[in-house]
């Protein structure tokens, strides 16, 4: 019998860690974005001026987490469907390291077409 510490140390643990803690802080973003739209709504000035603040490398990088979380949390998503609708495999380590580079190569890409 595997103790618990012996499970957590497993990647199927660490992709259920990834795609909750992206889920929780893909959740905290969106009253930003929401804020964001409505200042859209108020008038291109004020739209203006959140976009000129968005030009700072600080948030450039946290627009790269951003879409790493985005990306982690779909491919997360995935894994959960390809579990709940195919056969366990041996496989399924793989397919979780491949969600991974999947969402890396997402932030990555975004990442690069802001440079």
């Amino acid at each position: 019998m595997r103790t618990a510490l012996a499970l957590r140390n497993r990647a199927p643990y660490w992709a259920f860690i990834t795609h909750r803690v992206s889920g929780v802080a893909l959740a905290l973003f969106l009253p930003l974005h929401l804020y964001v739209l409505g200042l859209a709504i108020d008038g291109a000035a004020r739209l203006d001026g959140f976009l000129k603040w968005t030009d700072m490398p600080l948030v450039k990088a946290s627009e790269t987490l951003l879409v790493l979380l985005l990306a982690a949390h779909m491919t997360g998503g995935l894994r959960l469907l390809a579990l709940e609708f195919g056969p366990w495999s041996d496989a399924q380590r793989s397919r979780i390291l491949l969600g991974a580079g999947v969402a890396v190569a997402a932030a990555v890409l975004f990442l690069l077409n802001l440079l």
